[in-house]
């Protein structure tokens, strides 16, 4: 089986809740079958600080094509960047690779 690039925005006030109303809404598109090359995939993440001077998609981004081992493995956590707060909800990003 392969690997696809997964990123997604998602909503909470931790980051342990966006992951996974991220998962669950990636469930309601894909599937429960696995292999789908989505968040779907993941069981963890790690969070990731983005060094100043970088945009957080950019950054995230760079990990990806520089093979980075923090969100290299498609068994691995996902990564999880704070985006920005929102109203009273906190914006992340995850991305990384997933089985497919």
């Amino acid at each position: 089986m392969g690997a696809d690039f997964f990123g997604t925005y998602s909503k909470g006030k931790t980051a342990h809740e966006a992951f996974t109303m991220s998962k669950n809404k990636a469930y309601h598109d894909y599937g429960h079958s696995g292999y789908t090359g989505s968040i779907a995939e993941k069981n963890t993440f790690i969070m990731i600080d983005v060094p100043e001077g970088f945009a957080p998609a950019k950054y995230a981004s760079k990990l990806l094509k520089e093979d980075d081992s923090k969100v290299s493995d498609k068994w691995g956590p996902a990564g999880c960047i704070f985006i920005r707060r929102d109203n009273d909800e906190n914006v992340y990003l995850f991305f990384g690779w997933a089985s497919s």
